[in-house]
This record gives C-alpha cells, sequence and structure tokens, in this order.
C-alpha cells in the first residue's frame, strides 16, 4: 500500500522535471553558445590608402587582324565571283574570276612565235656545224666545167694570192665561222624573245583569277558578275576575323605612356571589359589632329564584329596615383550617430569624427576626410569606449600594435 503510495506521488514529480528540462533547453544551449562565442580582439592597425592608376577612354574600332583590298590586275569583264558577304575562303582558294579571251588570243599566237623561234634556232645551228667540218668554200661540187675551175682556184689560186699578201684565207675562215655563231646566237634571243612573252602572257592570266592570300571571309563586294572592270580596280575585301583587333587614335600625349605588347583593358560594345595588349604603334603621328594610331590585340574567342564600336582604358601616366584612405567597417564605434573611431597617439587615443564614401569589394569603407595616411586605428574597439581608452596585452602595460607589414593595403585595380 505504502508502496503504490510512493509511486502515484513520485509520477507526478517525475514528469514536472522532464517538463521543465524541456523548457529550459533553450535557454541552457544558448547560454553554452554565448560562452562559447569569444568577442573579437582590439588591435592597432594602420589606415590603408588604395593605390589606383587613373585613366582615360577613348573610341576604338573593331578590324581583323588582317585585312586586305583585292584588285583587278587586267582589264575585263567579269565572269564569276564566288560567294556573298561573309563567305568564307581558305588560302589559294579562287574568289573571282575576269573574262580573259584576248589574252587567250594573244597567247595561241606567241606559241606560233616560239615554235618558229625554236625552228630557226635548230636551223642555225646545224649550219653552223656544217661550215666548221664542211666549209662552203671548199666545195668544188658547186662550181661549173666539173669542177676545174674550183681546183685551179683551190690548189693555185688562193695559195698564189696568200703568198703575195693580197688575201688571207685563214681569216676569211674565221670570219665564215663567226657568221655561223651569230646566226645561232640571234635565233636563240628570238627564241628566248617568244617565251617571255608567253610567260607574261600566262602571268596575266593568272592575274585574271583573284586568289585568297590567306584564311578569311569577304568584308566587302565592290563588283558584281558581268561588270566591266579596269586593271587596279577593287574587287572584294578579305579579312582574316580568327583574331580581331582594336584601332584606336590616341593622342600624343598618352601615346608615350604605352610599351608593344602592354596589356590594357578594353570594353567592346558595352560588355564586360577584357584585357587587349598593345600591337602596334604606328611611328608617324597625324600632323593635323596629333593623334597616332594604335592597334591592341584582342584575346582569341572574344565575340567581336568588324566595325563595331569599343573602349580603350590608356594610362594617364606611368605611376600609380594615391587614392582614397579605406579603414575596415570594424572599427567604426558602436553605438555612436556618426561614424567615428579612435586615433592613436604618443600614449592615448582621441575621437575622430568621420565622412565615410562608398564601400569597396572587400568590403571595407572609403574614407573622405578626418583621417591622414600616418594615422593608426583601434580596430574591434568594444562598446562604449571613448578618448583616451588602447587595447593593452595580457600584462596589462603595453599596447598591441599590429605591424604594418601584416596589414598592407592591397591595390586595387580600377
Amino acid at each position: 500500500m505504502k508502496t503504490r503510495l510512493n509511486r502515484a506521488i513520485a509520477s507526478p514529480i517525475r514528469h514536472l522535471l522532464i517538463g521543465l528540462g524541456l523548457f529550459l533547453s533553450p535557454f541552457i544551449h544558448a547560454a553554452d553558445a554565448v560562452s562559447v562565442a569569444k568577442p573579437a580582439v582590439a588591435k592597432i592597425i594602420p589606415v590603408e590608402q588604395l593605390k589606383s592608376q587613373t585613366t582615360s577612354i577613348l573610341g576604338s574600332s573593331v578590324i581583323p587582324k588582317k585585312q586586305v583590298s583585292l584588285t583587278a590586275q587586267a582589264p575585263g569583264r567579269v565572269l564569276s565571283l564566288r560567294g556573298k558577304v561573309g563567305t568564307a575562303f581558305k588560302r589559294g582558294d579562287v574568289i573571282a574570276e575576269i573574262d580573259a579571251s584576248a589574252l587567250l588570243a594573244q597567247r595561241q599566237s606567241v606559241i606560233a612565235q616560239v615554235s618558229a623561234a625554236q625552228a630557226g634556232l635548230y636551223n642555225a645551228r646545224i649550219q653552223y656545224q656544217r661550215e666548221l667540218t664542211s666549209p662552203k668554200r671548199d666545195d668544188i661540187g658547186a662550181m661549173p666545167g666539173f669542177g676545174f675551175p674550183a681546183m685551179m682556184d683551190q690548189y693555185m689560186t688562193r695559195p698564189m694570192a696568200d703568198m703575195m699578201g693580197s688575201t688571207d684565207t685563214d681569216a676569211n675562215r674565221h670570219a665564215d665561222l663567226v657568221s655561223s655563231q651569230n646566226a645561232v646566237s640571234q635565233a636563240n634571243y628570238a627564241l628566248q624573245q617568244a617565251v617571255a612573252r608567253l610567260q607574261g602572257i600566262n602571268s596575266s592570266l593568272r592575274d585574271n583569277k583573284t586568289i585568297a592570300p590567306f584564311d578569311g571571309i569577304i568584308m566587302k563586294k565592290m563588283v558584281e558578275v558581268g561588270d566591266t572592270v579596269q586593271a587596279g580596280q577593287a574587287l572584294v575585301s578579305l579579312g582574316y576575323v580568327k583574331a580581331m583587333q582594336l584601332r584606336a587614335d590616341v593622342p600624343s600625349g598618352l601615346v608615350l605612356n604605352l610599351k608593344p605588347n602592354m596589356p590594357i583593358m578594353a570594353r567592346i560594345a558595352g560588355s564586360a571589359p577584357v584585357q587587349a595588349k598593345v600591337a602596334e604603334i604606328h611611328p608617324v603621328a597625324d600632323p593635323k589632329r596629333h593623334t597616332v594610331v594604335v592597334k591592341f590585340d584582342l584575346p582569341l574567342g572574344v565575340k567581336a564584329y568588324s566595325g563595331m564600336y569599343a573602349e580603350v582604358m590608356l594610362p594617364l601616366n606611368n605611376q600609380h596615383v594615391t587614392g582614397n584612405i579605406v579603414i575596415p567597417r570594424s572599427a567604426l564605434l558602436k553605438g555612436r550617430s556618426l561614424p567615428s573611431v579612435l586615433v592613436v597617439t604618443d600614449k592615448s587615443s582621441e575621437l575622430r569624427l568621420l565622412r565615410l564614401g562608398s564601400m569597396q569589394n572587400d568590403g571595407r569603407l572609403e574614407v573622405v576626410s578626418g583621417l591622414s595616411t600616418k594615422d593608426k586605428i583601434i580596430d574591434n574597439p568594444p562598446s562604449g569606449v571613448t578618448s583616451g581608452w588602447l587595447p593593452i596585452s595580457v600584462n596589462n602595460t603595453t599596447p598591441v600594435v599590429v605591424k604594418e607589414a601584416e596589414t598592407a593595403a592591397v591595390p586595387i585595380k580600377q
């Protein structure tokens, strides 16, 4: 009986204790969390100063890295023009072709002249060989009277004339050989002239075909099929668009700050900035506008079309220009209506009101006025502190100062 009574009394008490434990559990965990979280330690830090490089924004245009204007090398009518604007071609492909009927007729005529010159050269060589081995002056079969007068002339008259000095047989012989040699040389010259004319016509025929000098696309067409063109007239404009450039007229004062392969930032048609590189600086300035043409290489894969507007950001000088002071947000005194910090003096600190600017990407605050570059401030000051308060070390004697090397400012690219 007594045991049942004790159990009846213990049961409500046990339920009451369990309920009380569940009620107090959040508060116990919150107290534990408060005890675990450690407040930030106050420390002295130097103020930081942004370093930026002032730039000048100039307008520019997107151009292909290589662009040529293909012109007609001979007059005639345009027979074919393969492709339209934007058509891609490989190096060596025929883009346009001009009628060459007149040149083909001239070529046939010159081929006939070459054949005639070859025959003349062959005949001249045979005649020289015959004169060398069987001189015409010794041919007695060509004389009348069974060759008797020629024999008398060969064996009696000519030797007597040589003895008396009225003629020289050897000199006459040499003259006949030289004459035959000259005939061979002249026939050879005639053949060379004919071959040269044929090569010139063949070259003109090749010029009637406009061939792509590199891989590219047609940027612009100046003629259509059926148009009659003259030598030197532009046919198409071909551009290499796998690599693009920016072309800008840079004032002469800014050109001095640029160097080959120097990286600069550019923005194409309002898109995100990309890094370009100085590719070419023209050595001559425009005497009227006092500008210099500068070309910048764009990274491969950048989506840009020839003629698009772009902006390049060029440095105004080669030195970094000092910007505004920045401080961490944790340095502001808590519970004050106006932004203020504690500035460390010789052996104390003083309250300094600040005028703040914009917040940086890394969370730091820009200080428009109230601090100088040589000031040191207290970071993470406790609530309720005022002028004269300093963070101290464990032995309560020495202020804790963070070295400048440990809090060096990181330049922010603008």
